[in-house]
């Protein structure tokens, strides 16, 4: 018996393998939650499948997301970014994303890891939204706004609300599968 999905996903494999596997569940590893950071900011004004089928050359580009190394990259670096054909080559969100590591590494040193920030918007457990169809599922909320909002002040880049809530979706913070999805 085919599996029913939710109807965003059926592009083809890629897409279906990120659903079914990622897309929704709960991430509480700093690392794992920076790489969806930099993919979603990467997003903004592209599709999530233009940055889906280029995620292992970003991965390989920014050194396996880490942000260590990131918030210290050169101006060569951003160069060498800058050169990359299988990455978006977009200078902002390039300085964006060094900025962001920079600013993830004082939000660790405030809260003792960026999981515990992030996840004190939720109350540190998903949220579960029972869209019946993809058309429920909204592109920003209140929680969205308010996180969006706060990182903006603490000098985040690119972190706009319906980045935030994509991202809130990517790391399992709001579990926004349709009722009818094998997934639920």
């Amino acid at each position: 018996m085919e599996k029913i999905r939710c109807s965003w996903c059926e592009k083809d494999d890629l897409y279906r393998k990120y659903h079914d596997e990622e897309w929704g569940k709960p991430v509480y590893e700093d690392d794992k939650i920076f790489e969806f950071l930099i993919l979603e900011s990467f997003q903004a004004g592209l599709s999530w499948y233009t940055i889906l089928s280029k995620r292992e050359n970003f991965r390989k580009a920014f050194d396996q997301f880490n942000y260590k190394k990131i918030a210290d990259y050169s101006e060569e670096k951003v160069e060498e970014l800058m050169q990359n054909p299988g990455i978006i080559r977009n200078r902002l969100k390039i300085l964006a994303t060094i900025n962001n590591a920079q600013k993830f590494l004082e939000v660790q040193k405030e809260f003792g890891s960026f999981s515990k920030y992030i996840w004190s918007f939720v109350n540190g457990k998903p949220i579960d939204n029972h869209p019946k169809t993809t058309k429920d599922v909204p592109a920003t909320t209140e929680i969205s706004d308010s996180l969006a909002k706060d990182l903006k002040k603490r000098g985040f880049k690119f972190m706009g609300s319906t980045v935030v809530y994509a991202h809130m979706q990517a790391t399992g913070m709001v579990n926004d599968h349709v009722e009818n999805c094998f997934i639920r």
